[in-house]
C-alpha cells in the first residue's frame, strides 16, 4: 500500500475537525447528516463547519474574547479572503476553511455562493433592524445559499450531462427550505437575538411586544416556504431525501410548537423540541421518505 501523502493526511484532519464542529454545535443537524452516504455527509459537514465558524465571529466567541465590532469585521473579512483563496488554490492553513474549500471545489461552487454568505454575515455587524429588501438579501446569503451549497453536494452522483439541469430544477425548493429554516430560527430566537445581540430581523416587529397577528403572519410566510420545499423533496436522490426529510420534519415540529405558544411567551423564551420528540419525528420522517427512488 502506497504511503499516505501529506495532503491526504491534512485533508483527513480537516474533515475530522469539521465533523467535531457539527457534533459539538448541533444535535439536530448531526442527526440528519448521519442519514447521508459517507461522501455527502463529509461534504455537508464541511459546509456547516465554515458557517458555524463565521457565525461565531459575529455572534459569539469574538465578543466573549473581548473583541469589538471592528475586530469582528476584520476577522470576518480575513475569513472570507481565506475561504475564497482556498477554493481557488485548494489549500488553507485553517483546517475548517480547507475542509470547506475541498467541498466547494468538488461540488462546483465558489465565489457565487461564498460571497453572498459572507455579505449576510457582515450585515449582522452593521445593522440591527431590516426592511423588506435588506431582510430578503440577508436570508438569501445566510440561509438560501447554504441550501444551494448542499444541493450541489447532493447532486454529485447525478450524471454530469444532467447535473446542471437538475440543479436549476431543484433550486427553488432548496432556497425555500433554507429560507424557512432561517425564519423559524428567527422566531424561535426572537428574545435572544434582541436581548443578547440587539437585533430584530422581522420587519416592523418589536421583539419585546410580538402580537398574535404578527406571529400568525410570520408562520403563514414560513408555511409557504415549507410547501415549496416539500414539492422538491421527493425529487432529491434517496440518501439526501432521507436526511433532508428528517431536517424538514424537525423544523416542522418546531414550527408547530411555535404556533401553539402564545406570542408573549415567544417574546421572552426560547422554544425547543425535546430529545425524545426529535427521535420520534425523525422516525416518522424516515417512514414518510421510504419510497422507491
Amino acid at each position: 500500500m502506497p504511503p499516505v501523502s501529506r495532503l491526504d493526511l491534512y485533508d483527513a484532519v480537516a474533515e475530522r475537525s469539521a465533523d467535531l464542529v457539527v457534533r459539538e454545535y448541533s444535535t439536530s443537524f448531526g442527526l440528519a447528516t448521519r442519514l447521508l452516504d459517507a461522501r455527502s455527509r463529509t461534504h455537508i459537514r464541511n459546509v456547516y463547519a465554515l458557517v458555524r465558524l463565521a457565525d461565531e465571529v459575529v455572534d459569539g466567541a469574538t465578543a466573549e474574547a473581548g473583541g469589538d465590532v471592528t475586530t469582528a469585521r476584520r476577522l470576518l473579512d480575513r475569513l472570507e479572503e481565506e475561504a475564497l483563496e482556498a477554493v481557488e488554490v485548494g489549500y488553507s492553513t485553517n483546517v475548517l476553511v480547507h475542509a470547506y474549500a475541498r467541498t466547494a471545489r468538488t461540488a462546483g461552487f465558489g465565489a457565487d455562493l461564498t460571497v453572498p454568505f459572507f455579505a449576510s454575515m457582515r450585515m449582522d455587524l452593521e445593522q440591527t433592524a431590516h426592511d423588506a429588501a435588506s431582510l430578503a438579501a440577508y436570508i438569501y446569503g445566510s440561509a438560501e445559499v447554504v441550501g444551494l451549497m448542499c444541493l450541489r453536494v447532493f447532486l454529485l452522483d447525478e450524471p454530469a450531462a444532467v447535473r446542471d439541469a437538475r440543479y436549476a430544477e431543484l433550486t427553488p425548493g432548496a432556497r425555500a427550505l433554507g429560507a424557512a429554516f432561517q425564519k423559524i430560527n428567527f422566531l424561535r430566537d426572537l428574545a435572544d437575538d434582541a436581548d443578547r445581540l440587539g437585533r430584530s430581523y422581522f420587519v416592523d416587529v418589536d421583539p419585546a411586544h410580538l402580537t398574535e397577528e404578527q406571529k400568525a403572519e410570520i408562520l403563514a410566510d414560513i408555511d409557504t416556504d415549507l410547501r415549496v420545499a416539500a414539492t422538491a423533496l421527493p425529487q432529491l436522490p434517496r440518501p439526501a431525501r432521507r436526511a433532508v426529510g428528517v431536517a424538514y420534519g424537525l423544523f416542522a415540529e418546531l414550527t408547530s410548537r411555535l404556533a401553539a405558544t402564545p406570542a408573549v411567551e415567544i417574546a421572552r423564551t426560547r422554544i425547543r423540541v425535546p430529545g425524545p420528540v426529535k427521535l420520534r419525528v425523525a422516525a416518522q420522517a424516515l417512514r414518510a421518505t421510504a419510497v422507491p427512488a
